[in-house]
């Protein structure tokens, strides 16, 4: 896979913005394994802001370094080599079935909800030092709820 970066800092947020909504929510984008997932243009919001003081519910600064990967979120779900890990439900302390976290590059991880056969929603992307939680989290299992009978 390509995994290219743009410099986010020689665009404004507008472009930015821009890029999200025709990269991400104009189009159809497919998984590998064929799952067609859905983005929406208010999740640029969520995906590329983060807290200032890693205060809960703070997303007030607009993330450069995320941004310059706004390509790997499509780049790491059309991964076949990708690892793939259940969701972890912190309210209820337990893995989602229909939660698949995809892992890449060693640190980068893409997590989508499935919501019906072959579908799914984005649900956020990031990077992060210690991944060792996710990545003893339990392999994901295709259900044949989302999978059908392959």
């Amino acid at each position: 896979m390509a995994y290219r970066k743009i410099k986010s800092y020689s665009f404004t947020e507008a472009e930015l913005r821009l890029i999200w909504k025709q990269e991400y929510c104009d189009v159809d984008v497919f998984t590998f394994d064929k799952i067609h997932v859905k983005f929406y243009e208010d999740m640029f919001d969520h995906a590329f802001f983060e807290s200032e003081n890693r205060k809960p519910g703070d997303k007030s600064i607009l993330s450069l370094n995320r941004l310059e990967k706004i390509y790997w979120i499509k780049d790491t779900l059309q991964d076949s080599s990708a690892i793939l890990k259940m969701g972890w439900d912190n309210n209820r302390k337990t893995y989602y079935k229909n939660r698949r976290v995809a892992v890449v590059k060693n640190n980068y991880v893409v997590v989508i909800f499935l919501t019906g056969l072959l579908k799914a929603k984005f649900i956020t992307a990031y990077e992060k030092d210690d991944i060792t939680n996710v990545l003893a989290s339990p392999d994901f299992i295709k259900d044949t709820k989302y999978f059908g009978d392959e």
